[in-house]
């Protein structure tokens, strides 16, 4: 295939094809146009949905329009976090720095809003030009008095994953400043669940059912208060690896608080992120409400997944999603549908979230590590996919080449986690693959086999 470079043939297998372990953890290649943001992007996106927080962009307007509301993160009461406040740094602030404007800037937002905290992130054009934003926020934070920290994630240093670590870091810096507050035994933290579409809403109640107490999400519906105490929990649940690995470690080593990864996507995995909670506290009370809270949920579930199962079975997935954990969830979930996933990737996995998909997935499945989109279009019309499974970037491939789409990122605001969110799923990959809308799509003059008869080529619009 002419459309992959030299250079990154290593990071594409095919099951069934080899041997070779794929090549994954590096940076990305230049002229490869990543699917990948970068380092800004990466801290902004996980320190967002604190939604008492004030955020601040030290830098042109163009950095905070790119990740305004950038998340489909609800909060349950303030809504600071949906506001995008930027220096809107212009030539003056490059000649003659940005100091000035942050300072009146932090000042005047923190007298207007009374935020619980304050974050700062740098961009790019501020690692260029020197300013000393680490200065300013002490200097504000002792006027204030309350906590402004400075993100230098500057979008030159790296990719998202980079920025994923000084979110980590930042709010290392909060957790444990709370030593008076304290929780019941049977106490948890989320790690990397972002309340979308009020997703994290369900999972709580779920835990609840059991009689696990949540003491902060990190980070979605946020507050500076919950994340002050989270160092009491018993137990770190990480459901985004890829985004909050960092702070379980760190929070593993500092407070001795042991963390377990899961996820919170398909019957299974769901399931098992409520079983494995009961065996850690070694209670089998726990366990027994576990149970039963999942077979009461399955009861109802699986019925309604099977008309849907019936129109969608034998169809063909493509997956490209920023972490692996969350592809292997997904793969599990559409068999579950009766698809085949014939096309996975991830902007962010490691050697053993591939080793345990390549293992999950069906021989001939293409599997890919930070793929672009010359790449991924030609994947999925290598494989005759009905479906593509993505986020934003994503999304004009599955329509520039006549493709059902399902938004799998942190955008949508559809619930897809949970039992209710399994459903959700399989009524929007039912609504994306069997529109009416496909019979009316150009038929090329040689009809791919690789697509079930009568169904037509997709094709992309000339």
């Amino acid at each position: 295939m002419n459309e992959i470079l030299k250079e990154r043939k290593g990071q594409i297998v095919t099951k069934g094809q080899g041997n070779a372990a794929i090549a994954c953890g590096k940076a990305s290649l230049a002229g490869s146009v990543s699917q990948r943001a970068c380092v800004f992007c990466g801290s902004r996106v996980v320190l967002y949905p604190i939604a008492d927080a004030l955020h601040l962009i030290h830098g042109p307007v163009g950095c905070a329009a790119y990740t305004w509301d950038i998340r489909g993160s609800l909060s349950s009461g303030p809504q600071l976090h949906r506001l995008s406040f930027t220096t809107d740094l212009k030539e003056r602030e490059v000649v003659f720095g940005g100091e000035p404007k942050l300072y009146s800037a932090l000042i005047s937002l923190i007298d207007q809003y009374k935020p619980k905290a304050a974050f700062v992130y740098g961009t790019c054009i501020v690692g260029v030009i020197g300013d000393d934003m680490e200065a300013v926020c002490r200097r504000v934070s002792k006027e204030k008095g309350i906590d402004v920290i400075p993100i230098m994630s500057e979008g030159f240093n790296g990719t998202k994953k980079d920025g994923y670590k000084l979110a980590c870091d930042a709010l290392s810096k909060l957790i444990g400043t709370d030593t008076v507050t304290e929780v019941p035994e049977h106490s948890i933290n989320i790690l990397g669940d972002f309340n979308l579409a009020g997703e994290l809403w369900m999972l709580a109640e779920y835990y609840r059912r059991m009689g696990v107490n949540m003491v902060a999400c990190m980070t979605g519906d946020g507050r500076i208060d919950d994340v002050r105490k989270a160092h009491n929990a018993k137990l770190n649940v990480v459901q985004c690896s890829g985004s909050m690995i960092y702070l379980a470690k760190d929070m593993k080593e500092k407070y001795g608080i042991p963390f377990m990864k899961v996820s919170y996507f398909g019957i299974e995995d769901m399931s098992d992120a409520l079983y494995e909670v009961a065996r850690f506290f070694k209670s089998e009370e726990m366990m027994q409400k576990a149970r039963e809270l999942v077979k009461e949920e399955i009861s109802k579930l699986l019925p309604a997944l099977q008309p849907y199962r019936q129109k969608l079975e034998g169809k063909k997935a493509a997956i490209y999603v920023g972490g692996a954990f969350k592809a292997i969830s997904l793969v599990k979930a559409l068999r579950l549908l009766g698809m085949k996933t014939v096309v996975v990737g991830s902007q962010t996995g490691n050697q053993d979230d591939y080793n345990l998909l390549k293992d999950l997935c069906d021989e001939g499945t293409i599997i890919v590590d930070d793929s672009n989109p010359n790449e991924l279009s030609e994947f999925v019309k290598q494989t005759g996919a009905n479906l593509f499974i993505g986020g934003v970037k994503e999304r004009p491939i599955a329509f520039k080449l006549g493709l059902g789409f399902c938004d799998h990122n942190h955008e949508r605001k559809e619930a897809l986690a949970g039992y209710e969110g399994m459903l959700n799923f399989a009524k929007e990959v039912h609504a994306s693959v069997c529109s009416p809308v496909w019979k009316f799509m150009r038929k090329s003059a040689s009809p791919s086999p690789a697509l079930p008869e009568g169904e037509g080529e997709r094709k992309p619009h000339p």
